[in-house]
């Protein structure tokens, strides 16, 4: 099946211009419409949008500078190529001419081989660009459908795991008379349902953040953090941590729950990945672009720049060996501190620990 042949409109107040370029243009395979004047050009374009359209500048009552205007205030003709074909040609016209839009200027009197070389040139971009929409289109749409799948497996197996983690660990509190191969089974598999379990919640979150629009408020930093101690304790006393804070908190705009999720993260990687036993200092420091920069630094091994530049990409993970997460934390980080206007980071050398930011804006 054949293309269908591209459409280029020529406004031109000369008859002979219009008569040469559109019989030039037909004989390259154009489908080509011609307008005397603006208000007629305009009309026509509205009716039938055109692939291309070639300008003339010097017309009475509306000048190709109008058309242009007038067609790039309309979403629906806004990324038509235009080409200016004009007499005029000083820079003062050329500039003006780009900045309401235009692709590309051609000073008469032209060549008709330059024009064409134009027209191919810019149809071909305009075929390029109209694939890469099209293919962006796709994959956001293939995304959207991958986080709702996500999304609703997340969600149907999370109840029966729950189950499972309920019954092992009723076990593992009723077994008085287990073996030692039984009873490192039994650990085994409650630490896979655990692992399960918060790779289900990170999904869920992962999901969440995506698709919700939050209101953000001023936060109480010190309530936040004392609610991120309080839910790792566990890890906390496992990894004998010592943790140092700050005295006082700046205050900030930002969303609670999430700004907690960012906390448990970094924390989690400091705990898992800092020295031996890990020493982790919290703080804030005031920016001058009226946010604050809060941090983690540990006293782990430090990271190469390799491994820096991929920790917040999505689904990977610091260390492979020694690794308990999924990869998913950090990538979290990310998405959260894009909806609330502020960045994240890290700061690192080998042998010199590691320093985990994100900002916030102070609301001023």
């Amino acid at each position: 099946m054949s293309q269908p042949r591209k459409s280029i409109v020529i406004v031109d107040d000369t008859p002979e211009n219009l008569r040469l370029l559109g019989q030039m243009l037909n004989e390259q395979g154009y489908r080509v419409r011609s307008a005397p004047n603006g208000e007629h050009a305009l009309a026509s374009i509205r009716k039938e949008r055109p692939d291309l359209i070639l300008l003339d500048i010097l017309m009475p009552d509306m000048n190709g500078y109008e058309v242009c205007q007038q067609l790039k205030s309309d979403a629906q003709l806004n990324d038509i190529p235009v080409i200016f074909i004009s007499a005029l040609n000083e820079v003062f016209d050329k500039v003006t001419a780009f900045s309401i839009g235009a692709v590309d200027y051609i000073t008469k009197p032209f060549q008709i081989e330059e024009v064409l070389a134009r027209v191919r040139t810019h149809l071909s971009l305009e075929e390029m660009r109209q694939t890469l929409d099209l293919q962006n289109r796709q994959l956001q749409e293939q995304n959207h459908e991958l986080e709702a799948f996500a999304h609703t497996v997340a969600h149907d197996l999370k109840n029966p795991l729950s189950t499972i983690l309920g019954g092992l660990e009723l076990m593992q509190h009723l077994a008085t008379d287990l073996d030692e191969d039984s009873e490192r089974s039994l650990d085994i598999s409650l630490n896979g349902a655990h692992k399960m379990h918060s790779i289900i919640e990170e999904l869920l979150l992962l999901a969440s953040i995506r698709k919700e629009a939050v209101q953000t408020s001023v936060l109480d930093m010190a309530k936040v953090v004392d609610q991120v101690m309080y839910r790792l304790s566990g890890i906390i006393d496992k990894y004998h941590a010592e943790i140092m804070f700050p005295e006082t908190w700046p205050e900030v705009m930002g969303y609670e729950p999430w700004v907690e999720e960012v906390w448990v993260n970094y924390l989690t990687n400091g705990l898992k990945y800092g020295g031996e036993p890990p020493y982790l200092e919290l703080g804030a420091q005031l920016l001058a672009d009226n946010h604050v920069r809060f941090y983690v630094r540990d006293n782990g091994r430090g990271l190469t720049p390799e491994a820096q530049a991929s920790l917040f990409t999505e689904f990977t993970r610091l260390d492979k060996v020694r690794a308990q997460g999924h990869g998913l934390g950090l990538s979290i980080v990310g998405r959260i501190m894009s909806k609330l206007d502020g960045q994240c980071g890290v700061e690192s050398a080998v042998g010199e620990g590691s320093l985990f930011y994100f900002t916030l804006p102070t609301g001023d």
